[in-house]
């Protein structure tokens, strides 16, 4: 597995972390910074996961209005929380990262649903993150 594809998966907990326990993401970064003070092999990893929880923070609005407008008729609050947690991370990294193609940012987006979440959920994200790909190369 690859170093950003390791960060992604890090980020995830923490964004599924935070929202389960109903904690802030900035006191979430906190114990993740905490807890990756002691484990200097996964530097690599940390560094990238603190950025996309960084760019998840600083945009959340804007995601957030991206994944309820594409979604059809599913609520943010409706969605499994690992599901939200995955495509705001795919959202970010497609609208607010220029160093993740597009194609790649779905492609991981997809596998960690397929990791982390429901039979039907690949789909879902596969589906939402192309509609939104798609309104936003037209723009």
């Amino acid at each position: 597995m690859s170093a950003r594809s390791k960060a992604r998966k890090r980020a995830l907990d923490i964004l599924y972390g935070a929202d389960l326990r109903e904690q802030t993401l900035p006191e979430a970064l906190q114990a993740e910074a905490k807890r990756a003070a002691s484990e200097p092999a996964r530097e690599a990893s940390w560094l990238y996961a603190r950025e996309i929880v960084d760019g998840v923070m600083d945009h959340s609005e804007e995601i957030d209005e991206q994944i309820e407008t594409y979604s059809q008729g599913w609520s943010l609050a409706r969605m499994p929380v690992v599901d939200r947690a995955i495509l705001r991370i795919g959202v970010w990294e497609m609208l607010f990262n220029d160093e993740v193609p597009t194609a790649v940012a779905i492609d991981e987006a997809v596998e960690a649903a397929k990791e982390f979440s429901t039979d039907d959920s690949s789909g879902f994200v596969n589906g939402l993150l192309a509609k939104i790909a798609q309104a936003n190369a037209a723009v």
